[in-house]
């Protein structure tokens, strides 16, 4: 369990390092969690299910050998390689030391816990970086200035992951009403936060994930608790439409042009992607000039470089990996899709299997794995949850001695 509190907690914690400084270097929160993983095997072992995690992480190695032929000297090859695939290996090594391990709910609603305490201090440092809103709001882009001074893209990702790990809490972590109450001032502030770092992406994945966690905690309960959940799910909407106006005044109503897809001044945008496409269209091209082998790790990185001038990243792991892997990217995806939902046909405990899967899948289609917490959260799903059931003490009388 502790190997993965401390995983749960340095995934959420990595836009707040990044922010302050506070890693030892860029990269820090994945290699640390490869590192935990690493010492947690030694002590508990693999699963020997978990054989198809091994391949994945075979079927990636071929991307190095064809980067050092094509990659050239305007990227670093150690660097530039370790920036694309560190992520990927992280979901690996995660996944295999998750695979079928026995813990129950409540250990699993404790790791959810354990991802909301560094996001409940991002977001006070968010509020003294930033305490006023509309003295920095002047557009529909991104703004970096109400993200702490870093990546939008990825605080709000992670913000947006603060926001699920809220609603888990309230609905299966809130007996009384003060922790109801709690937990929805918490809800709402992470929210404020990520609305207004104009980033889409941590948001929409919020709410997908919301949604496909209710979806299935409904249909899992009596007819009691059915109602009990109805009459929480309205007071969620009035917490979220109440959000949502304190968003609009304090950026003057910005963010509703932004989720609208219009300027600041109400023109309609022409991509509603904000560039995403054109790098998905790019990599694609890729995988068609070379689709047995790609064109090797991080080097569409480079082409962009050679192109425009620029280093670009990618947004969108799927796009990347087709490009970079070629057919062993579409053998990789297909394996990372299938073999969780293999897995969930025979052990169905896991109440935040499909949100956990929707975290990672939303999440890699617009920041890639650029953070730890898309692969770390991937792995959570592979767990087996236990459901453990208060057994009768039975106490044996002690007999009567005869005389």
């Amino acid at each position: 369990m502790w190997v993965l509190f401390g995983c749960a907690y340095i995934a959420a914690a990595e836009s707040l390092f990044r922010m302050t400084g506070g890693g030892l270097f860029y990269e820090f929160s994945k290699y640390f969690i490869i590192l935990l993983m690493l010492i947690g095997m030694f002590f508990n072992g693999v699963s020997g299910k978990a054989y198809p995690y091994f391949m994945y992480l075979i079927l990636m190695v071929p991307a190095v050998l064809v980067a050092s032929v094509n990659l050239g000297y305007d990227l670093n090859f150690r660097t530039s390689v370790a920036f694309v695939l560190s992520g990927p290996v992280c979901l690996g090594i995660s996944a295999l030391y998750c695979y079928d391990k026995r813990l129950n709910q409540e250990q699993l609603i404790q790791i959810v816990a354990c991802m909301s305490f560094p996001l409940i201090t991002m977001t006070t440092h968010l509020f003294l970086f930033n305490p006023s809103v509309k003295e920095v709001i002047s557009g529909t882009t991104s703004n970096f200035a109400t993200s702490g001074g870093f990546g939008p893209n990825q605080v709000s990702a992670l913000l947006g992951l603060g926001m699920i790990a809220f609603v888990v809490r309230f609905f299966l972590k809130s007996p009384t009403l003060f922790l109801k109450v709690f937990n929805l001032l918490l809800l709402a502030a992470v929210s404020f936060r990520a609305l207004v770092t104009f980033s889409r992406g941590g948001v929409f994945t919020a709410i997908i994930v919301i949604f496909a966690f209710l979806w299935i905690l409904y249909l899992q309960s009596n007819y009691k608790q059915k109602q009990q959940i109805t009459a929480m799910f309205m007071l969620l909407i009035a917490v979220g439409v109440l959000t949502w106006w304190v968003s609009f005044n304090q950026t003057s109503g910005l963010i509703e042009n932004r989720y609208s897809n219009t300027d600041e001044i109400g023109r309609e945008k022409e991509d509603v992607s904000t560039g995403r496409v054109d790098l998905f269209v790019h990599e694609f091209q890729g995988f068609l000039e070379h689709p047995f082998l790609g064109v090797g790790a991080s080097v569409m990185k480079q082409d962009r470089l050679e192109e425009g001038g620029r280093i670009v990243a990618s947004h969108n792991e799927v796009s990347r990996l087709l490009s970079e892997h070629g057919m062993l990217g579409i053998i990789i995806l297909l394996l990372l899709l299938l073999r969780p939902l293999a897995y969930r046909t025979h052990r169905k405990g896991n109440i935040l299997f499909y949100a956990f899967l929707a975290f990672w899948f939303a999440t890699i289609n617009h920041s890639a794995m650029r953070i730890a917490a898309p692969g770390f959260i991937y792995a959570l799903a592979l767990l087996h949850i236990v459901h453990e059931k208060k057994r009768p003490i039975h106490r044996q009388l002690p007999q009567r001695q005869e005389a």
